[in-house]
């Protein structure tokens, strides 16, 4: 099923690009999504398909051709999903460890996808038949708050969030190595591995902007670890992983860019177990702030996975420290006044 838009361009738009016109007055699009539709030939002004950088004169019709979203087939499955927050517009859950986000080659089944379509039924379709509603994503080893949208319209105004980077993203990591300066950022391209092609690299020729701040919350010297707190300002795929690892600051426990080495070499037998027993990385996204599509601003906190706080809880009394300076608040939800 199709929709037709029709458009006269008038002279005010003279010498301004056709994507750019197009991003202003199809609102419910991201740009992507207008890029796409240009690229595929569903744009044609004055009845001939046009490049997206092309500049308008301002006497020109356009016809834009958009399809409905792909109803989706993707297989609905009972598995238990820990809802933060829900209402017609979107859902928040607290993710798993060992759960990959959508289907993919090697896991067509026991995804987020898969939970979500049983839990709610009415995932937006924007993301396509294997990612309904999903507007952002964690690696599957990666704990925390994700959120995925029930609408088009809450697809697309949280996809213009992520890109302009006003969703605030925080996460916990502890590091193999000791780390410094208090706090700091690292900003460095991400892209595909140039050899490698299952890692990202910022040795990468089509790396795109990734930038990572970090707050040392403790280091745990003897042991060699340090925990830090971590705000996204970008979301590139494998960033933190990719950012601590090149600066010889592996997360501990990470199968694809760390090194059993480094666990074997940790002193104390406890600790070591208990990371050798991860058997993931220790990243956990414990916060996740947005603007909702009513206006309010909302943010969604978890405390850190079991797994993780086993660690945490063994490091601190080993070091006789106070751990409530640590805590994460339990509450789910919050408005940011």
């Amino acid at each position: 099923m199709t929709e037709l838009r029709h458009f006269a361009v008038t002279p005010d738009y003279a010498a301004q690009r056709l994507d750019q016109f197009l991003a202003g007055n199809l609102p419910e699009l991201t740009r992507s999504q207008v890029k796409r539709l240009i690229d595929q030939g569903a744009v044609t002004l004055s009845g001939r398909p046009v490049k997206a950088g092309h500049k308008l004169r301002g006497d020109e019709r356009l016809l834009v051709t958009l399809d409905q979203p792909a109803e989706v087939s993707t297989e609905a499955q009972d598995i238990p999903l820990r809802i933060l927050f829900e209402d017609s517009a979107l859902v928040v859950v607290d993710k798993p460890a060992g759960m990959v986000v959508h289907p993919a080659p090697g896991h067509h089944s026991g995804t987020l996808v898969n939970a979500l379509l049983h839990h709610c039924t009415d995932l937006s379709g924007v993301g396509g038949e294997l990612r309904p509603g999903i507007v952002h994503r964690l690696d599957k080893g990666t704990s925390g708050v994700m959120v995925a949208t029930k609408t088009d319209q809450a697809h697309n105004l949280l996809a213009r969030q992520f890109k302009a980077h006003t969703i605030e993203r925080r996460y916990r990591a502890l590091v193999h190595g000791q780390v410094k300066n208090d706090e700091g950022s690292i900003d460095r391209p991400i892209g595909r591995h140039p050899v490698q092609r299952q890692k990202m690299s910022s040795q990468s020729r089509s790396g795109r902007q990734a930038v990572t701040h970090w707050k040392v919350l403790r280091r745990y010297d003897r042991e060699r670890l340090t925990l830090l707190d971590l705000t996204l300002e970008t979301g590139r795929t494998h960033q933190i992983r990719v950012h601590f690892s090149e600066m010889n600051l592996p997360l501990v426990g990470d199968p694809l860019y760390g090194n059993p080495r480094h666990a074997k070499s940790i002193g104390d037998n406890e600790t070591r177990r208990l990371i050798e027993g991860l058997n993931r990385q220790f990243l956990h996204a414990w916060l996740l702030g947005f603007a909702h599509p009513d206006g309010r601003q909302l943010a969604f906190c978890s405390p850190l996975a079991k797994d993780l706080q086993a660690v945490i809880d063994h490091l601190e009394a080993l070091y006789g420290t106070d751990s409530q300076d640590l805590a994460i608040s339990a509450t789910l939800v919050e408005e940011i006044i």
